[in-house]
């Protein structure tokens, strides 16, 4: 990407010399850069370089470009067939622009013996550019390409080999992203959820999975946070669904948002994120309802505390309710439920077709808490349904009362097949945390740098 550079001068003067460079996406490619080689005259307190493709037109060699000495100077240097220049600095001079790509990662480098104590990367709309500083002190990198389309402002502080502290800023602009863009709508849409519930992603445009590259650079730039914080990863569903769960369900009350740094980040092959419409919701209490299908009974559990055991049916044979974990997908007070839909045909001796009250969906393919008072005198006896788990009229009410989306709806000891993650309810919480973790490209839970200021390590 293209972008104009403007460089402010320092306020000490130091022997050290502060390095900016901002690494190439496709370094080594196209026709070297042309411009007259200008050299600083004076003394120089501060060298910023930055890096750009060969092919970037850098305008070099413009008259009046090096001020004359006495009211402090701003050079632009370039070699011919380099892929950088350099901006000496002097105390006074206030700004210079030129072109400058930057579709790589920034980073500041001392030049000398001396250390960066601090660096702030601060964009036009608020947002950080998060970095890692070295263990000597000497260089700091951002995390990841600088996003296309905004200003921004670094602070560095540092300090000279003698100790004493410079502080050096610069300004710069990025330009706008060309050609597509990439967003991201995140789900399950504002409001109050069970601890089960994960939170979704849904892109705009696929990211294969070969895309190792883009795939990370997307998952560290949708963040999810909450309160209290909790250890969570992305898992890539398919190459535009991605879901996030915490490593155990979310603790009882918490608030999470659900945020989009993807706007500017270029993804490779000419896509460019775009701006996504921010995330915020709750977690209620923890209801968690066990259905053990051996003993014929659903224990329901409220923050860890029993508060009810139901007598219950599950499905016969032939159509055994799935083990494993589920969550509450909806609530529909009546639905009428009839065999085609899980393809017993009209005439068989199985066929059904029902009015169904106060019923609870916990996957897409139609299982079901509900109510079935026609078979109450199996209820805590036997399993005699197509695959939902039966109760009472009143206990129905009662659970469908009781639970939200999100809340977790167990299934133990059946003979059915398990739960599966992702293609037909939410099953994420059948897969274990290791396994989970394999479904995230950066391999890292919920551990995005938590800004941009860092001091060297001792």
């Amino acid at each position: 990407m293209s972008a104009r550079i403007r460089t402010l001068g320092t306020v000490s003067t130091v022997t050290a010399a502060l390095l900016l460079a901002a690494a190439a996406h496709s370094p080594g490619t196209g026709a070297a850069p042309h411009g007259t080689a200008v050299a600083p005259q004076g003394p120089v307190d501060t060298l910023l370089t930055a890096s750009a493709p060969r092919d970037t037109q850098l305008a070099l060699g413009k008259k009046g470009l090096c001020r004359a000495p006495g009211g402090g100077r701003i050079c632009l240097i370039s070699h011919p067939g380099a892929d950088t220049w350099t901006v000496p600095m002097t105390a006074g001079r206030k700004s210079v622009e030129q072109p400058v790509a930057l579709a790589g990662r920034l980073a500041l480098t001392m030049r000398a013996n001396g250390r960066i104590t601090d660096v702030s990367v601060t964009g036009s709309r608020g947002s950080a550019l998060a970095g890692a500083l070295s263990a000597d002190g000497r260089t700091w990198r951002s995390t990841w390409a600088v996003p296309a389309g905004f200003r921004y402002r670094a602070t560095v502080r540092a300090e000279s080999p003698s100790g004493d502290p410079v502080v050096s800023t610069l300004r710069f602009r990025t330009a706008a992203p060309q050609g597509r863009r990439l967003t991201a709508e995140f789900g399950p849409g504002p409001g109050t959820y069970g601890v089960g519930q994960p939170v979704t992603a849904t892109l705009n445009r696929p990211v294969p999975a070969r895309r190792t590259e883009a795939r990370a650079r997307i998952e560290q730039s949708l963040r999810v946070n909450s309160s209290p914080q909790v250890e969570g990863a992305w898992y890539w569903v398919d190459e535009q669904t991605l879901h996030y769960r915490p490593r155990t369900f979310w603790p009882a009350h918490t608030e999470i948002t659900v945020r989009s740094a993807l706007d500017g980040v270029h993804i490779g092959d000419g896509v460019y994120g775009a701006g996504s419409k921010p995330l915020t919701l709750r977690i209620g209490d923890r209801i968690e309802a066990i259905t053990d299908a051996s003993t014929h009974t659903m224990t329901v559990l409220r923050n860890g505390e029993e508060i009810r055991t139901i007598p219950v049916t599950t499905g016969k044979a032939g159509y055994r309710t799935r083990n494993g974990i589920k969550t509450v997908l909806a609530k529909e007070r009546l639905v009428r439920m009839r065999g085609e839909g899980i393809g017993i045909a009209r005439g068989s001796s199985d066929y059904f077709d029902l009015k169904v009250h106060y019923a609870t969906r916990v996957t897409w393919s139609g299982e079901y808490v509900h109510a079935a008072p026609w078979s109450v005198g199996s209820h805590g006896v036997a399993n005699v349904s197509h695959g939902c788990t039966g109760m009472s009229m009143s206990n129905a009410a009662w659970f469908f009362d009781l639970v939200r989306p999100g809340d977790i709806v167990q299934v133990v000891n059946s003979l059915g097949e398990d739960m599966t993650p992702f293609d037909n309810g939410y099953g994420d919480w059948n897969l274990s945390w290791k396994k989970w973790r394999k479904g995230s490209t950066v391999q890292a839970a919920n551990k995005v740098p938590a800004g941009p200021r860092l001091s060297p390590m001792a």
